[in-house]
């Protein structure tokens, strides 16, 4: 797709008026369509933000992430951001204010979570991409953000099972993931 195509999208992307229950991402010039979660994916959500201390940092849902030099706005099931760098309003929160993206992988989800959302994620340079993985009972922790557009990627990934603590410095805190549950009768994948 050439650039002055990939710009079209994005005027279009902006225009769009998704259905109601249809949650929808641009992703390197592609709409990205997705039903409404399972409640697995909600609780981990819920139970996630509920660990991050509001005192230091705002976590926030449904926050249409801009990745600068990218053709996309990606829609994390978390954002994590310093309260003192958040603009007064808008749609899009640029990528450089971020602090932490959390994606729960969905059934549909598996290859963009751990794949183009990864490297654009790093594009990014965000600095930590949380995934939640309720189809393998893991999570999956990257930092160290390098390199640019589809070439971009993580060097650092710690992997932790459900039930294990994971260590997440940069916040400063230790995610309980005891109460995490997982998906009923699905495949395993083969990520990260």
């Amino acid at each position: 797709m050439t650039a002055v195509d990939e710009r079209g999208m994005t005027k279009f992307f902006e225009e769009f008026e998704p259905p109601e229950g249809v949650r929808v991402e641009l992703l390197r010039g592609v709409i990205v369509m997705m039903a409404s979660p399972d409640l697995v994916h909600n609780l981990i959500v819920l139970l996630t933000e509920r660990q991050i201390p509001l005192d230091h940092w705002y976590p926030l849902q449904t926050q249409d992430v801009d990745i600068v030099d990218e053709a996309s706005e990606p829609v994390p099931d978390l954002v994590v951001v310093a309260p003192e760098v958040l603009p007064a309003s808008g749609r899009l929160l640029t990528s450089g204010l971020i602090t932490m993206v959390v994606e729960v992988v969905s059934k549909t989800s598996v290859e963009r979570d751990y794949g183009v959302k990864r490297s654009i994620y790093a594009a990014g340079q965000v600095p930590a991409y949380l995934v939640i993985d309720p189809i393998m009972g893991q999570c999956v922790l990257l930092t160290n953000p390098v390199g640019r557009g589809e070439a971009a990627d993580y060097r650092q990934q710690y992997i932790v099972k459900f039930g294990e603590p994971l260590p997440v410095d940069i916040l400063g805190i230790e995610l309980d993931t005891s109460e995490f549950r997982t998906f009923p009768n699905v495949r395993p994948h083969r990520y990260p």
